[in-house]
C-alpha cells in the first residue's frame, strides 16, 4: 500500500469499538498518518426511564483494545450532556409536535461533525475520520468538496451525512467508503483487528437498539384519541396519542376484524386524531410531491445539473428521479412515494453525489 509522505498530518478517528472505525484507523496508520483513536461517550442509558441497548463500557474497552493493537494513542471524549441537549431534546420535541425525526442526521451534524470535529482541531488534529460508508473528494472543476455515496449500496450512509457542509467535508476522511462490507471484514481479520467479527451495531445513533414506543411512552404522557377510517369517517379504534405513531405505520394500532390491515395515512395534532386507511398500497399512502423546508446545500446551486436529480425520503429508500421546484420548495417525483413523513429528510443527489437536503414539512 502506498504510504502518505506527509507523516505530520494528524488524524483523530472516531472509534466506536466496531469493525468499521477500527479498520479506518488501521488503514490511515498504514497510509502514514499520525493517528489517534477517540471514543465518544455520549449515552449511558441510565435516564429517560429506560435502559438502552448500547453497551458503552464494552464498546469503549473494544476501542481501546484496538488502539493498543494498532499502537496508536487512545482518548475518550465525554459529550453526554451535549448529546442530551442537542439530540435527545430534538428527538422528543419532534415527536411531541407530531413529526417523525431522524436523530442520526442530527447526531452527525451536532456531535460527530460538530463537537468532535471542533475538539479534535482544538487538540491539534488536522483532520478527523469516521467509519462511515460514504466518500468525500475534491472536485477541481467546481473547486468544491463533494460527498458521494459509499461503494457498498447495502451499507451506504451518505443519507445520514446530508447536513454536512464544505467546512466539515474539508476536514473529514472516510477510509472505508470505497469498500464493500465483506471486504472490510476480510481485511480486518487479515490485519488481526480484535473486533473483526464483532456484529454491527443497530438502532439509534449512540443509543442502540431500543423499543422506540416504550422509550417515547416513558417520557411523553399518554393521551387517548380516536382512530378514524378516512374513507367512511367511522371510528375504528382508540390510540395513545398521535406522538407515538408515524405515517405508514401498521403495528401498534390494535385494529382487527377488517378485511385488510389498516395503515396510518394522516394525523391531526390539534384534535389528536389518527386517520387510517385499508391496504398497504392504498392511494392515500402515496404522493408525487414532497414539500420541504430550507435546503442545506453541500455544493453551490450554480454548479449542479438540475436536470439530473434524484431524491430519497428515507434511509435506504429508493432514489427516484424528479424535478426540484425551488420557488415553492417542492420535489416533484416521477413516481409516487409511499408514506412521506413530516420531520424526515429528503436527500437530493446528482447521480452518486449528495447535493442538498431538507426537512420534510
Amino acid at each position: 500500500m502506498k504510504k502518505n509522505t506527509n507523516t505530520k498530518t494528524s488524524v483523530f478517528v472516531a472509534m466506536s469499538g466496531g469493525v468499521d472505525s477500527s479498520l479506518s484507523a488501521c488503514l490511515l496508520k498504514e497510509q502514514g498518518y499520525n493517528v489517534t483513536g477517540v471514543f465518544m461517550k455520549n449515552w449511558s442509558g441510565d435516564n429517560y426511564g429506560i435502559q438502552s441497548g448500547c453497551p458503552w463500557e464494552k464498546d469503549q474497552h473494544d476501542a481501546e483494545d484496538v488502539c493498543k493493537t494498532l499502537e496508536i494513542p487512545f482518548r475518550t471524549f465525554n459529550f453526554e450532556k451535549e448529546y442530551h441537549s442537542k439530540v435527545i431534546s430534538y428527538f422528543f420535541s419532534e415527536f411531541r409536535a407530531g413529526r417523525t425525526p431522524n436523530p442520526d442526521v442530527i447526531c452527525n451534524k451536532e456531535i460527530k461533525f460538530g463537537l468532535f470535529l471542533e475538539k479534535a482541531l482544538e487538540m491539534g488534529a488536522d483532520m478527523i475520520a469516521t467509519g462511515h460508508y460514504a466518500q468525500v473528494r475534491f472536485n477541481n472543476t467546481i473547486n468544491e468538496f463533494e460527498l458521494l455515496r459509499g461503494k457498498d449500496p447495502a451499507k451506504d450512509q451518505s443519507y445520514f451525512l446530508c447536513e454536512l457542509n464544505q467546512a466539515k467535508l474539508s476536514k473529514t476522511l472516510f477510509p472505508i467508503g470505497g469498500m464493500l462490507k465483506t471486504e472490510v471484514r476480510i481485511l480486518a481479520e487479515k490485519q488481526k483487528i480484535p473486533v473483526s467479527n464483532k456484529p454491527d451495531s443497530q438502532g439509534i445513533c449512540f443509543i442502540g437498539e431500543i423499543n422506540v414506543g416504550k422509550f417515547l411512552r416513558a417520557n411523553i404522557k399518554i393521551h387517548k384519541g380516536e382512530i378514524i377510517d378516512i374513507d367512511n369517517k367511522q371510528l375504528v379504534g382508540i390510540h395513545d396519542g398521535i406522538e407515538f405513531y408515524t405515517i405508514g405505520q401498521r403495528e401498534g394500532l390494535n385494529l382487527g376484524g377488517s378485511k385488510e390491515p389498516y395503515f396510518v395515512v394522516s394525523k391531526d395534532k390539534i384534535k389528536n386524531i389518527i386517520y387510517v386507511a385499508m391496504g398497504k398500497t392504498n392511494p392515500l399512502l402515496f404522493s408525487l410531491q414532497v414539500h420541504f423546508g430550507e435546503l442545506n446545500w453541500i455544493n453551490s446551486q450554480a454548479k449542479i445539473n438540475m436536470q439530473n436529480l434524484v431524491a430519497s425520503i428515507r434511509y435506504r429508500g429508493p432514489q427516484i428521479a424528479g424535478d426540484l421546484d425551488l420557488n415553492n420548495n417542492f420535489f416533484n417525483f416521477d413516481e409516487p412515494q409511499r408514506a412521506i413523513a413530516q420531520g424526515q429528510k429528503i436527500v437530493i443527489y446528482e447521480n452518486d453525489i449528495l447535493r442538498a437536503s431538507a426537512t420534510i414539512i
